[in-house]
């Protein structure tokens, strides 16, 4: 991390030029460590909007703030365990347990809407100039802003997604809107998938629109 604060404060100062360093700058390296250290920070946002909202509204902190933490349901809980044996969530918008349906199991389908993105990593014109920091998307079920009305929410088993994602949606009701954070551990670990490099920390933006219970009929197309 030390080699490209030194990179970007070097090219502000004109010592280096940017065109040498975005032919120099590869956006994959350190990617396990800088991954790691991205979720790390992210918990720590979390931790402390969590502890802030407690102090002030005890019992009713979660009426007050945006921030969770969810513990794999894979993984035991009899002890704490590592930070990335838990997933960070930020709420966008609550849903509402209107039916009494609670949270999907694991073995239920949701329809949801998705987009994914990989950590933020510096980006440069064909010119060499620097654009900031950017982020890839990797996978989306829709363009442009996210407009509930006009998306297309796809069909998913959750027993079919990665650990951190599958514990997400089992803590979700029906219309929650979420930010979801996701170690290395909880995602695809030291294998890649598609576009997304081996030790990838994952940012998924999950609208859970409707989820079924498994055995009831499912709609195989959304209107």
């Amino acid at each position: 991390m030390k080699k490209y604060i030194y990179i970007l404060l070097t090219c502000a100062l004109g010592i280096v030029s940017c065109t040498e360093v975005s032919s120099e700058y590869d956006p994959y390296e350190d990617w396990k460590a800088r991954n790691a250290a991205w979720f790390e920070d992210t918990v720590q946002v979390a931790r402390q909007a969590i502890a802030d909202a407690k102090t002030t509204y005890g019992e009713e902190w979660e009426n007050h703030c945006d921030w969770r933490m969810y513990k794999s349901l894979w993984r035991t809980s009899t002890s704490n365990g590592p930070v990335t044996d838990s997933i960070c969530v930020r709420i966008i918008n609550r849903g509402a347990d209107i039916e009494g349906k609670g949270s999907p199991a694991s073995n239920d389908s949701v329809y949801i809407s998705l987009r994914g993105w990989l950590m933020p990593t510096l980006n440069f014109t064909g010119n060499g100039e620097e654009m900031g920091l950017v982020q890839d998307v990797f996978t989306t079920s829709y363009y442009g802003e996210y407009d509930p009305a006009k998306a297309a929410p796809q069909l998913m088993s959750i027993s079919s997604l990665v650990e951190g994602f599958s514990t997400a949606l089992q803590y979700m009701v029906e219309d929650d809107d979420w930010m979801i954070f996701i170690p290395q551990t909880l995602a695809y670990g030291a294998s890649s998938q598609g576009t997304v490099k081996e030790y990838s920390t994952l940012q998924f933006r999950v609208h859970l629109v409707k989820w079924y219970e498994s055995g009831t009929g499912i709609p195989t197309t959304w209107e």
